[in-house]
C-alpha cells in the first residue's frame, strides 16, 4: 500500500523524537596516527595493537601514517599548514620541542593522558626530559627509549689488563693504550663527523664536565672554560680512534669487527651482539668528570591540537591504552635490547621476560634502564628545557665545532669563538 508523504514524514519525526526509535549505536571517530615504523614487520606489529585496541573501543578507528623519518619534518609542516595534522604523531623529545614552539601540541590533552596513566608509572629521570620550556607541561607521553655510552669488549680490557674506565682519565689512558695505528687497531670509534651523533656524543662528555649551551637565562654560553675543556678533552680521545669522518657506520664496524674494543654507540648496538657477537662480553660505561651524564632520546606519543573534542578525547584514549603493561611491552619489543623500556610495568611482562635477546644480555638491560636519571641533554638547564635547542642541532654549529677541532686540526680557541658567534646569531 502507498504510505503518503505525509504521514511518512510524520512517523519519521515521532520516531526521532521517542526513545525506542533511536539508534543507540554511537559514531565512530576516526583518528590518524603517524609513526615512523616503516618496516613491514614493525607495521605488523602495530597493525596488531590497533586491531585490539579498535576491539576494546568500538567507537574509535584509527588509521596508521606510517612515515619515512627522514622525511618527518617536512610532512608535518605540510599537514600543518594545511590543518591537517594526525591527531596522534610519535615523535623524539627533540623534535617535540620544536613541534611545542610552533604551538602545535595539545599540551592539555597530553597532561590529561599523562594523569591518566599515572606519573609514577614512569622510570625516574624520564618525565623530566619531555617537560616543556616553561616548566608547566609536558610535550608527550613517554613511550620508550634509547641510550648512549660507552660499550667495550671485556675480554680485550682484560687481556691489557685495564680496568673499566670510569673517569675522563681513566678512559683516555685504556683508549692510549689499546690504540696501535699501525696494524689498525684504534683504542675506541668516536663520532667525529658533522653529524647528530657526533653532538650526541660530545654532549656526554660536556655536560658531565658542567658545560652547556645555554645558561639559566636561556642565552647561547659555550665560549667557558668547561666547555674548553671538554673539547680539548674529546680531541685528545680521538687522536686514538680511526682517522677521517666517523659516523653511524664506521663505528659500529670498526666495534663489531673488533678494530675498536670500545665504542660510543646507543644501545641499538646491542641487536648486533646478539646476532653477530658475544652478548655476555660485552660492557657499559659513562665515564664521568663531575656528574654522570648519558645521552638518551626518548621517544613519545604526543597530541596535536586543531582536533574537534571527540578526535582529541579518542587521541587520549588510544594514548593512555598504548601505556598499558602488554601494549607498551609490545611496541619497546619492536626493537629489543636496541629501544628500552620508560614504563615500569614493561619489565613485569612474560614479553619482556622471556625475550630471548633481554635474556641473553643478563643484567645489562635493567643496568641501563637504571641510568634514566642521569641522562643529560644539552638544552636542559635546571627544571627547563629551551625550545631553541631545537634550531640549535638543525644548525650543525656543534657537530662542527667538534669535527673543526678533531679532524681538522682546527684552532680550540679561535672554534669556540666562532661557534659562540653563529650561535648567538642564530637565536636572536
Amino acid at each position: 500500500m502507498k504510505v503518503p508523504k505525509v504521514v511518512l514524514i510524520s512517523a519519521l519525526v515521532a520516531c526521532a523524537l521517542l526513545s525506542g526509535c533511536r539508534d543507540d549505536k554511537k559514531s565512530v571517530v576516526t583518528i590518524e596516527f603517524m609513526h615512523s615504523s616503516v618496516e613491514q614487520e614493525r607495521q605488523a606489529v602495530i597493525t596488531q595493537l590497533i586491531s585490539r585496541f579498535e576491539k576494546d573501543n568500538p567507537t574509535i578507528k584509527v588509521k596508521q601514517v606510517p612515515v619515512e623519518e627522514d622525511a618527518y619534518n617536512t610532512k608535518v609542516i605540510t599537514l600543518a599548514r594545511t590543518g591537517a595534522l594526525p591527531e596522534v604523531i610519535e615523535v623524539s623529545h627533540d623534535y617535540a620541542k620544536v613541534m611545542d614552539k610552533e604551538q602545535l601540541l595539545d599540551r592539555d590533552a597530553i597532561a590529561k593522558s599523562i594523569m591518566a596513566v599515572g606519573e609514577g608509572t614512569f622510570y625516574d629521570g624520564i618525565l623530566r626530559i619531555v617537560r616543556t620550556e616553561d616548566g608547566k607541561a609536558w610535550t608527550g607521553v613517554p613511550v620508550s627509549a634509547w641510550l648512549s655510552g660507552v660499550w667495550y669488549h671485556k675480554d680485550v680490557l682484560a687481556a691489557a689488563g685495564i680496568q673499566e674506565p670510569h673517569t675522563w682519565e681513566q678512559l683516555l689512558k685504556a683508549s692510549q693504550a689499546l690504540s696501535n695505528p699501525a696494524i689498525k687497531h684504534y683504542g675506541i670509534a668516536l663520532p667525529t663527523a658533522e653529524s647528530v651523533m657526533t653532538e650526541q656524543a660530545f654532549s656526554q662528555f660536556a655536560l658531565s664536565g658542567g658545560a652547556n649551551v645555554f645558561n639559566a637565562q636561556g642565552e647561547v654560553d659555550i665560549n667557558t672554560p668547561e666547555m674548553a675543556k671538554a673539547l680539548a678533552f674529546y680531541r685528545s680521545l680521538a687522536t686514538t680512534t680511526m682517522p677521517g669522518s666517523n659516523d653511524v657506520m664506521e663505528i659500529k664496524d670498526a666495534f663489531m669487527n673488533g678494530s675498536a674494543p670500545m665504542a660510543i654507540y646507543s644501545t641499538y648496538i646491542l641487536p648486533a651482539v646478539y646476532k653477530e657477537g658475544e652478548p655476555a662480553n660485552l660492557g657499559f660505561v659513562v665515564p664521568t668528570e663531575k656528574t654522570s651524564a648519558v645521552y638518551g632520546m626518548v621517544t613519545s606519543l604526543t597530541i596535536t591540537t586543531g582536533q574537534t573534542e571527540d578526535e582529541t578525547h579518542a587521541a587520549q584514549t588510544f594514548v593512555t591504552w598504548m601505556e598499558q603493561a602488554q601494549n607498551a611491552a609490545d611496541w619497546v619489543m619492536m626493537s629489543p635490547g636496541a629501544a628500552l623500556p620508560v614504563n615500569k610495568r614493561v619489565v613485569e611482562t612474560a614479553s619482556w621476560k622471556d625475550n630471548d635477546v633481554i635474556r641473553a644480555f643478563g643484567q645489562l638491560p635493567y643496568e641501563l634502564i637504571a641510568q634514566f636519571p642521569n641522562v643529560q641533554v644539552f638544552g636542559a638547564v635546571g627544571d627547563k628545557n629551551f625550545t631553541l635547542m631545537g634550531d640549535v642541532t638543525g644548525s650543525g654549529v656543534i657537530s662542527s665545532m667538534v669535527h673543526d677541532v678533531t679532524v681538522g686540526n682546527k684552532d680550540l680557541t679561535a672554534t669556540l669563538n666562532d661557534s659562540q658567534k653563529r650561535l648567538a646569531d642564530l637565536v636572536t
